[in-house]
């Protein structure tokens, strides 16, 4: 099968032919209809992460955001069959650690991150352990293009409104970064009643950011004091504040855009320049009695609420699709992401 590998950090993927995969005992092998190309693949393909250790190992086949066909069933596959459609979380599970039977698999014991710890989906195929638990079956009526924005960026965002952040009816919300994960989270905080702001120092992702409901918007890169604006606009604060990228800025710029006992959700993480370590106002934190919370993904048993809410039409993945590219052009999309110069979200779908 062809497969798009780094075999160096920061080098131009390779498209090389590799050996079709089989499927594990409880895994499945999924022909591949899409798969999504994301800020965290750019991360693993410039050797990020290794001060938590999560560099990835060479050579790797990224691709997390992945919709597929079943090809192969292991003999210990009960409730997937050959043919089904179907997509993964990228915090691929065990079921059957206390977190997995919590109901808290995105933060599982024995996880594999798809595309990171094991290969993934820039290639025809891909193997799935553990498919009864891992495998997520999906709609009829959401094309696979729309499927593959669910597999990380998405779902991710749904966990951080709608869990970590508890955002409600009525408050307002600021999105820090509005690539893939920040729009989504703009669309899923308005459809869930919260008026939201949105931050970012691309007059091109804020002009999207309007068109996934945010009410105002705020150039970071003109504007001198980023939470004062959003102090401003809200009248004194953001009750929830979502910091989608997970520089030193916007971690410092999401904290104090709060109200008093307002919420701020980490959902970005750290690149090179900060290697996991950032420094947070923390008498404001005090004084100010706020809740800082991480969010990693999304857990499994969420996925039923999520895909009734795409089902009925209150959340549209869709809309953030902004192209579809082949295969072979996957590392141009991750070149152009270290100077921010891509939009919404890009899909592999021709492989």
């Amino acid at each position: 099968m062809k497969a798009a590998q780094i075999v160096e950090y920061g080098a131009p993927l390779e498209l090389r032919e590799i050996p079709d995969p089989a499927p594990e005992p409880d895994g499945v092998v999924l022909e591949v209809l899409a798969t999504g190309v994301c800020r965290s693949d750019w991360h693993a393909w410039m050797g990020d992460w290794g001060w938590m250790g999560g560099q990835v190992a060479l050579p790797r086949t990224l691709g997390h955001e992945i919709v597929g066909t079943v090809r192969a069933v292991g003999a210990e596959v009960r409730g997937v069959r050959v043919g089904d459609r179907v997509t993964t979380p990228f915090h691929l599970a065990c079921g059957t650690c206390a977190y997995c039977r919590s109901g808290h698999a995105n933060v599982c014991d024995n996880m594999q991150v798809l595309g990171f710890w094991c290969d993934g989906g820039y290639a025809e195929y891909v193997r799935i352990p553990n498919a009864d638990f891992n495998c997520v079956h999906i709609p009829d009526e959401l094309p696979s293009v729309a499927a593959s924005a669910i597999g990380c960026r998405f779902m991710t965002a749904f966990h951080a409104v709608t869990e970590q952040g508890q955002v409600r009816p009525g408050e307002w919300a600021a999105v820090h970064g509005v690539g893939g994960v920040g729009l989504a989270a703009v669309q899923i905080a308005g459809a869930a009643g919260a008026s939201v702001v949105a931050v970012d120092i691309d007059a091109s992702k804020l002009a999207l950011a309007k068109e996934q409901g945010a009410v105002h918007t705020i150039d970071a890169s003109v504007e001198q004091d980023v939470p004062a604006a959003v102090q401003n606009l809200t009248g004194g604060g953001a009750h929830v504040s979502i910091d989608a990228l997970g520089t030193r800025a916007t971690v410092v710029n999401s904290v104090r855009s709060l109200r008093k006992r307002g919420r701020h959700v980490q959902v970005g993480l750290t690149s090179a320049a900060d290697a996991g370590e950032i420094a947070l106002p923390v008498d404001a934190i005090t004084i100010g009695e706020l809740t800082i919370v991480g969010s990693h993904g999304n857990p499994h048993s969420s996925y039923p609420q999520l895909l009734s809410l795409v089902a009925s039409g209150k959340l549209a993945p869709q809309t953030l699709v902004q192209r579809t590219v082949s295969l072979d052009q996957a590392g141009d999309v991750l070149a152009a992401m270290s100077d921010f110069t891509t939009n919404g979200i890009t899909v592999i779908d021709r492989f």
